[in-house]
């Protein structure tokens, strides 16, 4: 897991839940981190991401996909701030999803040997709309449906997605359909 996921994972406990329960998931979890903040581009075993996922479970009862999408919408802000320079000014939440897999996940391989972001096949299907095929052994898609929405917060817009395909129910891929929606 990227540096940037567990730095971030870390600071999305902190503001949801606060010091001593991030300091209780390690405990709970016997993975080697403090209360600092971890080295941005670090690759971490996925199994430190996941324990801490499930203990954040554990202590909240929040359903894990719940947690996982919150965490996607957190997360986006620091991914906007750190590829910025990669995406085009007039690019907007579809846009950006879009070009994700060819712009930003391109760059993040060749500069971090050994990380390994999701393989994402998107396909514009008109101009609200999107359809992401998302790939990833650590099956962490709703972490990718938050990430929609981070952007669609950001821009001001809204999405509704819609999941036909997962890897959690047998299939080989998720698949999302992405859709910006009038704001009502």
């Amino acid at each position: 897991m990227h540096g940037i996921v567990m730095n971030q994972f870390r600071r999305y406990v902190l503001d949801r839940l606060g010091w001593n329960a991030w300091a209780q998931l390690i405990e709970a979890t016997d993975v080697p981190f403090s209360t600092e903040p971890l080295p941005l581009g670090k690759i971490y075993p996925d199994a430190h991401l996941i324990a801490l996922v499930m203990a954040a479970h554990q202590q909240t009862g929040q359903p894990v996909p719940v947690l996982l999408e919150d965490f996607g919408r957190f997360i986006t802000p620091a991914l906007l701030r750190i590829y910025d320079v990669l995406l085009r000014p007039e690019w907007r939440t579809l846009d950006i999803i879009e070009h994700t897999e060819e712009v930003i996940h391109t760059v993040v391989r060749q500069r971090n040997p050994g990380a390994d972001p999701p393989a994402l096949e998107a396909k514009r299907l008109g101009p609200d709309r999107v359809g992401l095929r998302y790939t990833s052994a650590r099956k962490l898609c709703a972490l990718a449906i938050g990430i929609a929405h981070g952007l669609a917060d950001h821009f001001g817009e809204q999405v509704e997605v819609t999941q036909t395909a997962c890897m959690h129910e047998g299939d080989d891929h998720c698949y999302l359909r992405i859709e910006r929606v009038a704001a009502g």
